[in-house]
């Protein structure tokens, strides 16, 4: 009970308490006839086992309001249940809402399912606008992430790591990507990434997270692009490509 700005205050205390069953005391709010006390609770379930987490956040996917979609989206990242994958998928392709469609982006990105390259690589093949980039920008880091899991097992690297020399860089072992590579288009993936790096209308974003993924993806035949940027204006592109060198370098 209480006004919706009572509620938001006790879903957000409820997050913090960070356990199961202070999550499952949000579940309710999450069919408030306020926007902002479901949106709220979405980020307050996440602490629920990761099945039951999915199940009842994936109807907010639905919701007639955009900044709950995105919110669930989000929260569903987190989660991080690949039942979330194919409705984030759909999201993705066709919500009106820029947002919601980079809130689905990031959410792929970190629930890391290889079925969701082929529409985050459609979304690269499309031309840039100053309107998309951060739905671009997430789509690239998402196709890196994806290739990142199987290659080390998670999916939260930051681009660039550091700025250290390489022995304080985890690059990761690269042992399950044959699989992977086997599952998707992979010369697409690389080609779509590639242009990505290369074209200057691209926001220097994008571009960086371009040479992450190619870097994540790990194979030889991008090595030639990324060098033309290891002596980039732009230090942080620079970075992200050495490191993506030395991901290529090991999988050799």
């Amino acid at each position: 009970s209480g006004d919706s700005e009572q509620k938001r205050t006790a879903l957000a205390e409820i997050r913090n308490i960070r356990s199961e069953d202070a999550s499952r005391i949000a579940v309710s709010a999450l069919s408030d006839n306020d926007e902002m006390v479901r949106a709220t609770a979405a980020s307050s379930v996440v602490f629920l086992p990761e099945s039951e987490a999915a199940k009842v956040l994936l109807p907010l996917l639905d919701d007639k309001k955009p900044f709950v979609r995105r919110e669930a989206a989000f929260a569903l990242g987190q989660v991080g249940n690949w039942s979330a994958t194919r409705k984030l998928i759909g999201l993705l392709d066709k919500d009106r809402d820029a947002e919601v469609r980079s809130a689905a982006a990031v959410a792929l990105g970190i629930i890391g399912d290889y079925s969701a390259i082929e529409s985050l690589v459609r979304i690269l093949n499309k031309k840039p606008s100053e309107n998309d980039e951060f739905l671009r920008r997430s789509c690239a880091r998402a196709i890196g992430q994806v290739f990142d899991l199987y290659a080390g097992g998670n999916t939260d690297t930051v681009t660039p790591q550091n700025f250290l020399p390489p022995k304080f860089k985890d690059i990761g072992s690269g042992k399950d990507l044959a699989q992977l590579r086997n599952s998707v288009n992979i010369d697409s993936v690389i080609r779509s990434l590639s242009q990505v790096l290369q074209n200057p209308k691209e926001a220097g974003d994008t571009r960086r997270e371009a040479a992450f993924a190619l870097g994540a993806i790990r194979r030889p035949d991008s090595a030639a692009i990324l060098r033309s940027h290891l002596n980039s204006p732009d230090p942080y592109l620079a970075e992200i490509s050495k490191e993506a060198l030395l991901k290529i370098e090991k999988q050799k």
